[in-house]
């Protein structure tokens, strides 16, 4: 065997495993979220109750534990991990490719891992940020502490247009743009090394924080732990970015939402 073939089979093996640990990664993420571990229900029994949005909870909503509220950072963190690797795994492997391009295949899961780190510390804070919001909502009233859902369906509604109307602002299009080009993203802000790759993904992340924040708002339309609108939500995401004509669909997906929303509201009054 040559050194040339040596080296392919080798750079071969490598792709495989980081591919191998992402899909990992997102299985452990996925599997953590349809069973709700910790949660008082799991995703699977809240997916099929899903129609009894104002069903009490087993606690007095808004009252929550240190344990429990961590909890429910994690199932949030957990969750996002799930929705949205699968959008930003081609820029991962992208990035290794640019690496094992400049000779740098040693290095490869380091600074892969670092990226995917940076990346998720973006939808930490975020996560952080939404399990607040959810007990407000429950403290209030507003959220069901048994569904994990809005109460009101003309709240729902609004939210529904509120998502459409983002759909068409300058900010959701700068975010996609950034996240529908990640050739452009890696050569414009490499960084080097591991901590640089933390940066880079933490600056990635932020893009997609920016472009997807408002749709992971409609998890509170539909149900937090309801698998339908996950797996919908993922696959919206997903779309959005990766495909040719995302920017297209994120528009006509944005008229959907204002006209779903619409519709609800005129039932509501």
């Amino acid at each position: 065997m040559s050194d040339t073939d040596l080296m392919e089979r080798v750079l071969q093996r490598d792709r495989l495993l980081l591919v191998t640990l992402l899909a990992l990664l997102f299985l452990l993420a996925a599997l953590y979220t349809v069973f709700g571990v910790g949660m008082r229900m799991t995703a699977l029994q809240m997916t099929a109750m899903r129609g009894m949005r104002d069903m009490p909870g087993m606690g007095t909503p808004g009252v929550w534990s240190v344990g429990f509220a961590g909890l429910v950072f994690l199932m949030w963190w957990v969750m996002m991990a799930a929705m949205m690797l699968p959008s930003v795994a081609p820029t991962v492997l992208l990035n290794a490719a640019l690496l094992r391009h400049a000779g740098k295949a040693d290095a490869v899961a380091g600074i892969s891992a670092a990226f995917v780190a940076g990346y998720l510390a973006v939808w930490a804070g975020f996560s952080a940020a939404a399990a607040a919001t959810q007990w407000l909502l429950e403290a209030r009233g507003l959220v069901s502490a048994g569904m994990m859902t809005l109460t009101d369906t003309l709240a729902g509604g609004m939210v529904l247009i509120a998502a459409g109307v983002f759909q068409f602002t300058p900010l959701k299009a700068a975010c996609l743009t950034q996240c529908r080009a990640p050739v452009r993203f890696l050569t414009e802000r490499r960084q080097p090394g591991a901590s640089g790759a933390f940066h880079m993904g933490i600056e990635h992340g932020a893009y997609c924080l920016g472009c997807c924040w408002f749709l992971m708002a409609l998890l509170f339309v539909g149900g937090i732990m309801n698998l339908y609108w996950i797996v919908g939500l993922a696959a919206f995401v997903a779309i959005e970015k990766l495909a040719p004509w995302g920017d297209r669909f994120a528009r006509i997906a944005g008229a959907g939402l204002i006209l779903w929303g619409g519709w609800v509201v005129l039932s509501a009054l």
